[in-house]
């Protein structure tokens, strides 16, 4: 049996080192459009701030595959799918044949249509070669505007400032992480980045990049300017749909699949950024690894269903610790928040239930219990009789 892996992203190892932990015969091919193999996208951010050198980024050595017996092809990008022979079309015209085809080919930075984007000193991190770019470009540009306020901007921002670059944040929305924080714990966020010396813009939508040749600086809705030599746009990401599209596969705001991640082409599955399960698209690490390990089983007729991911992102920014997992903010009344806040200690704490039932925490300023409130919101625990006291720094998680 011959699998295609089409992307050489988290999805794609996870899923051919599954394969070959299951199945020491099965044929694994793994198809690229990267030149380098693969590198956990987090170590591409700690590159950005010099804090690893580039060739500690790299998750295993070359020789790590051949003993895998996993067959990398750099810079080979799938142009074509083609289901009814069950062959793909690389670049350069040669085609291969599979049995089971994985699509892994993830993501694409979303930078949204304003005036300017085209110009020089434009960038979005997605690739090693995107960092090594905007390394070279900081050296005479030091005034960086990172366009988007999420996990990913965030990181950007504190990456480039650990670099010695004057950093401006601008967020379209009216507080930082509109999807991992309630207004409350961005707020404490907020406080501690600008303490770091990085100006915080909120509620600014970006109408214009500003420069002739090379950026110059940013123009607002409402007319406000801001100076600044480059621009970073992270404004999310979009799912890869062309191959599937243009294959007749199934596709919405990403690839359809089923509770499986089965395509609409019973010989064709996905995993990570790509996929769309019960209407939803994850876009994280923990929903990507769960989905890879999930496809290479149900790849190799072991038939295991996909429940979904509870949303959990860790994240350290300012030295602050910052978890969200499961529901951030109450969606009816019969859901319960209990917070706590000691803003000169930089830490918050919430939980949210649900008729006692623990569905959702925000953890900003430490990490203590992360691991413990994970497992009792994925296990639905009901907590009701410590919803008050694991808020205070002394109690024992193992309790849950």
């Amino acid at each position: 049996m011959r699998v295609i892996i089409v992307g050489n992203g988290l999805g794609g190892t996870v899923a051919a080192k599954t394969l070959r932990e299951i199945d020491s015969e099965v044929e694994i091919d793994i198809f690229a459009e990267e030149k380098y193999r693969y590198y956990p996208r987090p170590n591409l951010i700690e590159f950005l701030a010099g804090n690893l050198p580039v060739e500690k980024i790299f998750a295993y050595p070359e020789e790590w595959y051949s003993q895998q017996k996993i067959e990398v092809h750099l810079k080979k990008p799938v142009k074509k799918l083609i289901p009814d022979s069950q062959e793909i079309e690389v670049e350069g015209g040669g085609k291969e044949k599979y049995d089971s085809l994985l699509l892994a080919a993830g993501s694409f930075p979303f930078v949204p249509p304003f005036k300017g984007a085209e110009e020089q000193g434009v960038f979005t991190v997605r690739t090693l070669d995107d960092a090594l770019e905007i390394l070279e470009y900081q050296k005479n540009h030091n005034r960086v505007a990172v366009i988007g306020g999420g996990l990913l901007g965030l990181e950007i921002a504190r990456a480039l400032s650990l670099r010695g670059a004057s950093v401006e944040v601008v967020e379209f929305f009216e507080y930082l992480l509109p999807r991992q924080l309630d207004k409350q714990g961005s707020s404490l966020l907020k406080s501690q980045i600008e303490k770091m010396g990085m100006n915080i813009h909120l509620g600014l939508a970006t109408e214009e990049i500003l420069g002739q040749e090379e950026v110059k600086g940013l123009k607002f809705k409402g007319g406000q300017e801001l100076e600044v030599d480059m621009a970073i746009v992270a404004a999310g990401i979009r799912p890869e749909l062309e191959l599937g599209r243009e294959a007749g596969l199934d596709t919405d705001r990403g690839l359809v699949v089923d509770d499986f991640l089965q395509s609409s082409d019973p010989k064709i599955f996905a995993a990570g950024d790509i996929l769309q399960h019960r209407g939803k698209i994850y876009g994280i690490i923990p929903a990507t690894f769960a989905q890879a390990r999930l496809a290479a089983s149900n790849i190799l007729g072991q038939k295991k269903k996909y429940e979904g991911t509870i949303p959990w992102n860790t994240l350290k920014v300012a030295g602050l610790y910052l978890t969200s997992i499961g529901l951030i903010n109450p969606e009816n009344e019969s859901q319960e928040e209990i917070k706590e806040e000691r803003k000169e200690e930089g830490i918050y704490k919430k939980v949210i239930l649900q008729e006692g039932i623990i569905v959702g925490a925000v953890w900003v300023g430490t990490k203590k219990g992360v691991d413990h409130l994970s497992r009792a919101i994925s296990e639905k625990k009901n907590i009701e009789k410590w919803k008050h006291s694991l808020l205070k720094d002394d109690f024992d998680f193992s309790l849950l």
